[in-house]
């Protein structure tokens, strides 16, 4: 890194950026300078890249602080604890399980919340305490609560809100419940994606109010909701755009590995031979996996992948009944299908990319989801509520 760069990284930098981009408004831009990002980012982090799941290797503020620095004042995620924070060595973990978002995401969501001076906010996944801070400063800590279910992140951002001179309501709990003893609140906003919208933070919102959360269905992908409360105890409104958060504790999944589809018999064990023209590769991508779990129930992939640059394309259920493979190889126009279950999953997920693919491709503003509180039910559109996804399976 050159000293040049060095000293050109930094928060003035970094909102420049932001505003070219759309993403910082002009509303936002006293809590950024306010709440800097660097408070809020903790001597051990793992720089990611920008519109990637992807991390570096570990950095530290004592052995490399131009690096941390240029980090900090990059628009990009930083990983900040793998593994709930049982791994803590160099390099990297298993799974990232706590980040500082990158600062677009941030800025957008912040946007998308559409606070009020006085608003009340309820905040899901306090993480390194930035998000709480900047909405401190924007609707007042008196208003401001915010839950964090790791209690060792949770003590952390604490401390760093406190000395950048904030006092929200700090809650160490599981976001899913909300905080009831804080309610009614204007405005909910989760710093994690989730599958399902946990019915207490609609009853915990007043008529009106409105919920900001990233939301991903079963078979990939993943966007920012923007529900607004009904007084039916329902929520509804349209995705605001891509995006991609570690999942909430208490919604992550556990799949079964391939092997216990197989019945204890070797692949193909008893699939049954069909063919495609549909490529593994036209699946893979973040728009149509979001497209596709909208319309799929239960239905996951994986890829397995080989040397040669092919790879097989494993789809399961997650009531362990069902499976599929298409085998993916370059330069061909036809691909081998395997299916085995009750279920025919390859079936359902080429029928929902071709329901999508015949309406254009929409993209993910144009996606919408309703929620009802009382049943769990979610109900996803296109756009209008009026006109509901077709379910397949």
């Amino acid at each position: 890194m050159s000293t040049p760069d060095v000293k050109e990284a930094g928060p003035e930098r970094l909102a420049s950026v932001l505003m070219d981009k759309g993403a910082l408004a002009s509303d936002w831009l006293p809590a950024y300078r306010r709440a800097p990002r660097h408070l809020f980012v903790p001597d051990v982090i793992w720089p990611g890249r920008a519109g990637m799941n992807r991390q570096d290797d570990r950095v530290t503020r004592d052995g490399d602080p131009d690096l941390w620095w240029q980090a900090v004042y990059t628009d990009a995620p930083i990983t900040t604890q793998w593994d709930d924070g049982a791994y803590t060595g160099p390099g990297k973990g298993k799974v990232p399980t706590s980040s500082n978002s990158m600062p677009t995401m941030v800025f957008s969501m912040l946007d998308a919340l559409t606070v009020r001076e006085t608003d009340r906010v309820l905040e899901v996944g306090t993480g390194t305490g930035w998000n709480a801070a900047l909405l401190c400063h924007r609707v007042g800590p008196e208003n401001v609560v915010t839950v964090e279910v790791d209690e060792a992140s949770a003590k952390d951002a604490r401390d760093r809100i406190r000395q950048a001179g904030f006092h929200p309501l700090c809650v160490v709990g599981d976001g899913a419940q909300g905080y009831a003893d804080g309610a009614p609140y204007d405005r909910v906003i989760a710093t994690c994606s989730v599958g399902s919208v946990p019915g207490a933070w609609i009853e915990q919102t007043r008529p009106g109010g409105v919920i900001v959360t990233p939301w991903g269905p079963e078979y990939g992908g993943e966007a920012v909701a923007r529900l607004v409360v009904k007084g039916d105890g329902t929520a509804s409104g349209n995705f605001t755009g891509s995006s991609a958060f570690m999942r909430m504790r208490q919604q992550r999944r556990a799949p079964k590995h391939v092997r216990e589809y197989l019945g204890g018999q070797p692949w193909p064990a008893d699939g049954v031979k069909s063919s495609t023209v549909l490529s593994p590769e036209a699946v893979g991508d973040w728009l149509p996996m979001f497209a596709i779990g909208l319309q799929t129930l239960g239905v996951f992939p994986w890829a397995e992948r080989y040397e040669d640059g092919t790879y097989t394309l494993w789809l399961r259920d997650t009531d362990v009944t069902s499976w599929a493979t298409v085998d993916y190889e370059p330069g061909r126009t036809e691909y081998d299908v395997y299916q085995s279950g009750p279920r025919e999953l390859w079936s359902e997920v080429e029928a929902a990319y071709w329901w999508w693919d015949a309406r254009g491709c929409p993209g993910f503003e144009r996606f919408g989801l309703t929620v009802d509180a009382e049943n769990g039910a979610h109900t996803p559109w296109l756009d209008s509520p009026d006109q509901r996804l077709p379910i397949v399976g």
